[in-house]
């Protein structure tokens, strides 16, 4: 049986008297591409911050590694790599310099340090764009950037925020097929999108949320199974069967 490596129960967060995650729970095994859909404000984010430690929640609870990341987040976010939806690279370092700058948060220094840096940044294919200020990327290697900025420390479980929002094309099955390449090479991936074409592409299993709530949870053929004896119908018909909204399938 495959480790638990991430499990919430209850897990709650309200701002005031809003509710954004509403009791949720999940469980996620090692080696998984976990796919989490829904339209824009269903909760993902903050469901994602939670996780990582950074939005404290309401109620309930998340066990990481089978710690808890608020009391004991020293022993388990140095095995986090979290690319957020936002940028968050410094348009006025160069590529190297911002890669060295996310790295060396963990404690990585010397040798070690700059093979980190450079074997990131050929990861994402920008290794001979080290020396490139980051404010002169176009927005696809911005967000290839991103990614490097969050895997120099080796983390075993990786966690992609909608990264592949307002980028082109190709940019975008770069990004896919590198999500591919690094759980084939051992870590788990969460994946948070709005994109049917992109969760149903790469996660082994999705779960569908909708105001806060986890609305269903299995393979794409589960679900599909789920609302009709056929698997021929498409992920966007089971969303709008489960949810009564319509939600965009694919990138731009």
């Amino acid at each position: 049986m495959s480790e638990v490596i991430l499990r919430t129960k209850d897990l709650m967060k309200k701002y005031g008297g809003h509710t954004v995650v509403d009791n949720l729970n999940i469980e996620i095994k090692r080696g998984e591409i976990f796919g989490l859909l829904g339209p824009n404000g269903a909760g993902k984010s903050t469901t994602m911050n939670m996780i990582c430690a950074i939005v404290r929640p309401t109620a309930g609870s998340v066990e990481l590694l089978g710690k808890n990341p608020w009391k004991q987040k020293k022993d388990v976010i140095h095995k986090i790599g979290y690319i957020p939806q936002e940028l968050a690279i410094h348009g006025k370092l160069k590529a190297w310099e911002n890669v060295e700058l996310f790295t060396s948060l963990y404690g990585i220094k010397g040798a070690q340090l700059k093979e980190a840096v450079n074997s990131s940044l050929e990861y994402v294919g920008l290794l001979d764009r080290k020396r490139d200020f980051a404010k002169n990327f176009s927005g696809g290697m911005k967000r290839r950037l991103n990614i490097a900025c969050a895997i120099g420390h080796n983390p075993e479980l990786l966690i992609f925020d909608e990264p592949t929002v307002g980028i082109d094309p190709q940019s975008r099955n770069f990004i896919l097929e590198k999500i591919r390449e690094s759980n084939r090479s051992g870590e788990t991936v969460i994946y948070t999108s709005h994109y049917m074409e992109e969760v149903e592409a790469i996660c082994t299993r999705i779960a569908i949320m909708d105001n806060g709530k986890i609305i269903a949870c299995g393979t794409s053929e589960e679900l599909k199974k789920m609302v009709s004896d056929s698997t021929d119908i498409t992920l966007e018909e089971v969303f709008l069967s489960l949810t009564g909204k319509k939600l965009r399938d694919s990138a731009e």
